[in-house]
């Protein structure tokens, strides 16, 4: 089985690394309302909240400890109290250890408020980005930050636009085997340390680091750049991980299943993958074995199942209770002798 670190997830962000984040890899607009305050507060959770009802004085239930969004709604609400009111809305807000607020849609805040904030040094950031739209983004990417990561010794490689993830023990030949899939026009994902995180229940992505990129390290050879050596094309840098394969020395007292291909399951963060167990003998062609493992996931995708037609034929024959004897395979060649 492979090394599997232990669960982790990393316990928080600053607001200076999100907004930054946001603006880069997100391309969202984003301007600083308070510059230079409350930027090294923690953001701890992934949700997102909108405090109308905070706003409006109901505080018992409200999760100031997540990021605020104030929209359309909770803006018109501020606007249509008067200055004290307003103050006293706000403050209700603001008394808590709020991380940040965001204000959508280039909507403003009175002066007065925006000074209590300060005070407070909560940091507030204006977008021109509609409610929806940007809290779509915001809570995308803060699921990214706070989802469950593993580290695998494995090597994670699109073949087919199937995820697989070549697993088994050190110096049993799993780059080899990866390098030949990226020669044969597959792309490389991660080699040697495969970062796995969890994106939904039954949804699992994989990627390198940083450190290692598309580097691959091949045993009698080197380090070799994939990337360099055979061009963008050859490489991904995140791939959905969807079947194990598991390569393993042949061991003559184990049955191997030679009809169903998918034998076991591998759990990795609680995502339940299915595995197929590989076993290495001289002249068997891993490469061209992976390939068939991926074609006939997507194969299963689409409702087939070869073990499973090949099942009802032979059930079918069975049935009819065929003439016993020598059966010839194509009764006519319609004078094909090609």
């Amino acid at each position: 089985m492979p090394r599997v670190s232990k669960p982790y997830r990393k316990p928080s962000i600053t607001v200076a690394y999100l907004v930054d984040a946001l603006r880069e890899h997100a391309r969202i607009e984003l301007t600083a309302v308070n510059p230079n305050v409350g930027e090294e507060r923690a953001v701890t959770e992934e949700n997102l909240h909108r405090p109308g009802l905070a706003l409006a004085g109901y505080v018992d239930l409200f999760t100031h400890q997540r990021v605020q969004v104030l929209g359309n709604t909770e803006n018109r609400y501020l606007d249509h109290l008067d200055p004290e009111q307003r103050k006293a809305a706000f403050g209700n807000l603001i008394q808590f250890a709020v991380p940040c607020i965001f204000l959508t849609e280039s909507n403003t805040l009175d002066p007065a408020l925006v000074q209590l904030a300060t005070t407070a040094e909560v940091p507030i950031f204006a977008t021109p980005v509609p409610s929806t739209a940007f809290m779509n983004v915001l809570g995308d990417f803060l699921a990214d930050q706070f989802a469950m990561q593993s580290s695998i010794h494995a090597s994670l490689v699109d073949v087919y636009g199937v995820g697989l993830l070549l697993v088994g023990r050190s110096g049993i030949g799993k780059s080899e085997v990866a390098l030949d899939l990226v020669e044969r026009g597959h792309r490389l994902v991660a080699d040697d340390v495969v970062i796995a995180t969890r994106k939904a229940e039954h949804v699992l992505m994989g990627s390198g680091t940083d450190l290692v990129g598309h580097f691959m390290e091949i045993r009698g050879l080197g380090l070799v750049d994939v990337r360099a050596m055979f061009g963008i094309r050859a490489i991904r840098f995140q791939k959905r991980v969807e079947v194990v394969v598991s390569i393993e020395e042949w061991q003559p007292e184990v049955e191997y299943s030679r009809i169903d291909m998918v034998v076991d399951t591998f759990p990795i963060l609680g995502v339940d993958l299915p595995m197929v167990q590989l076993p290495v003998t001289p002249g068997k062609n891993i490469t061209v074995l992976c390939e068939v493992i991926a074609m006939n996931h997507l194969l299963s995708n689409y409702g087939y199942d070869a073990a499973d037609v090949f099942a009802k034929r032979l059930a079918s024959r069975i049935e009819k209770k065929g003439k016993p004897g020598f059966e010839r395979g194509t009764p006519y060649f319609e004078h094909d002798y090609e």
